[in-house]
């Protein structure tokens, strides 16, 4: 649990899934859902989920392939045809995607009393168009395409870190991902971190992570 008294320097987010609402399986239904039945659907849907992490844990290169590419993993392990625009359809979605709707008026109180930072897994062209839907000023938004690293990657904190110049434990770092954020931050010394819980991941609170359900409980536990 937070303690109340701390203060942090930065509260920094992840932004797809945490505060842009990541519908990908809509595209993922107009791509393969006619070849799959509902419950094979469901199965490559988590499949996808999985290699898309998988894709990220080497060397950065551009999101719009890691998207192709991962898909095209998951078709090959269904034995489904790979179609060539598929990188190019999920990238106009991400583009398209807005905020969860919890997020514009609780963020933006919060961007009153803390300097705001995103660390997102993204290409910073995607971050240009997302981060104006958010309403709120950040003081800083850094992209994987900056650190040369994606997140569950270590040096993709570090780049943030070092480019605020602060301390791991001088941060609240806020993700709806267990696995790509609140795992390797702990690893590093993240003292204060929260699960924005929105489903994805499997609890594992041996992670030290606060739990709330929607940035409103969140700024109810730093007192604003």
């Amino acid at each position: 649990m937070i303690d109340p008294a701390f203060r942090p320097k930065y509260v920094s987010f992840d932004c797809y899934g945490t505060l842009i609402d990541f519908q990908i399986t809509p595209v993922t239904r107009e791509l393969v859902g006619d070849l799959l039945t509902p419950a094979q659907f469901d199965r490559f849907v988590v499949d996808f989920r999985a290699l898309r992490y998988d894709q990220v844990c080497g060397e950065y290169y551009a999101y719009k392939q890691v998207l192709h590419d991962s898909f095209a993993r998951t078709c090959k392990k269904w034995g489904l045809a790979v179609a060539e625009d598929a990188g190019q359809r999920f990238s106009d979605a991400v583009l398209s995607w807005g905020p969860h709707a919890d997020v514009p008026g609780p963020l933006k109180k919060l961007g009153e009393h803390y300097p705001l930072v995103i660390l997102s897994n993204a290409d910073t062209s995607y971050l240009d168009v997302s981060v104006p839907k958010l309403g709120a000023g950040f003081h800083a938004v850094y992209t994987a395409e900056q650190a040369g690293f994606y997140k569950p990657r270590y040096a993709a904190f570090e780049y943030m870190v070092d480019q605020l110049n602060a301390r791991p434990e001088e941060f609240l770092h806020v993700s709806s991902h267990t696995r790509y954020d609140l795992m390797p931050a702990y690893d590093l010394g993240f003292t204060n971190t929260v699960l924005l819980d929105r489903g994805y991941d499997p609890p594992a609170p041996v992670y030290g992570y606060t739990k709330v359900d929607s940035l409103e409980e969140l700024n109810d536990l730093l007192g604003l």
